[in-house]
């Protein structure tokens, strides 16, 4: 996971492509695999795309609706936490 220092600028990290995924999940609920494809010119593989989805959903920015869709937290203000 390419997180900001001293040999990675912000631009090339992960944190830096938060709000592109989370710009598309803002407009529409979508898989992953739809995201993805929304995105791919802008993530550099499938490995930094699912560390970017790991660190948004750790955030609690993202979330899934029945284990396949993906949904941008704020849009959905009424979520029931366990």
């Amino acid at each position: 996971m390419k997180f900001p220092d001293k040999v990675t600028p912000y631009k090339q990290s992960v944190i830096a492509k938060f709000p592109i995924v989370l710009e598309k999940l803002q407009k529409e609920n979508m898989t992953p695999a739809t995201l993805y494809k929304k995105v791919k010119r802008h993530i550099d593989n499938t490995s930094e795309f699912t560390n970017i989805l790991t660190c948004l959903y750790a955030l609690n920015k993202i979330d899934f609706i029945d284990e396949e869709v993906l949904y941008h937290v704020e849009n959905h203000p009424v979520r029931q936490v366990y």
